[in-house]
């Protein structure tokens, strides 16, 4: 059997354990799809899987439309500038940037961390996602997902869902500490 198919089983046999864990749901809340993957597919995934990850813990929001307060709650395996949680982002649906909040230093003992910002632009009934990016690792982890109207729950992101926003501005400076 060649390593494609080799992988190809695995991941299938991994994606029907999930869904049997998941109690046979078709519907959750996945952000992306699973598809056959080429072989630098499987390299960047393979890559994505040893990243260090940050995960957003909680959400609140406050405000009104189109001038919301998101207060993010995020776990980081912070060491310093040379990993930690550089920013937290809200998209929409289909990837696109919608807001940024630059975390300008590590929270090295200070471990989970909530940053607040906003104004953010969307209407309570705008679906969202609010992910955490690692300066090492990038993005992945957990994130949140919802409306401001019916509230947020934890998801599972893939590392190149929206992977596209993460060269565009606001960019940090550099880190303090």
């Amino acid at each position: 059997m060649s390593q494609r198919k080799n992988n190809q089983y695995w991941l299938a046999a991994l994606v029907l354990g999930a869904a049997l864990l998941w109690g046979c749901s078709t519907s959750g809340p996945e952000i992306s799809t699973v598809e056959p993957l080429e072989n630098n597919r499987q390299e960047d995934l393979n890559r994505a899987v040893d990243a260090v990850r940050s995960d957003v813990i909680s959400v609140e929001v406050t405000g009104s439309p189109n001038g919301y307060q998101f207060s993010v709650g995020i776990s980081s395996p912070d060491k310093g500038c040379e990993q930690y949680a550089d920013w937290w982002e809200i998209l929409t649906e289909k990837g696109e940037l919608v807001y940024r909040r630059i975390l300008d230093h590590s929270h090295v003992d200070e471990q989970p961390f909530v940053r607040s910002g906003g104004a953010v632009e969307i209407e309570a009934d705008t679906v969202v996602i609010i992910r955490a990016h690692m300066n090492s690792g990038g993005y992945g982890g957990k994130g949140f997902k919802g409306t401001v109207q019916s509230g947020f729950e934890a998801v599972d992101l893939m590392p190149d869902f929206g992977a596209d926003v993460e060269r565009k501005p606001p960019q940090p400076a550099q880190c303090a500490f």
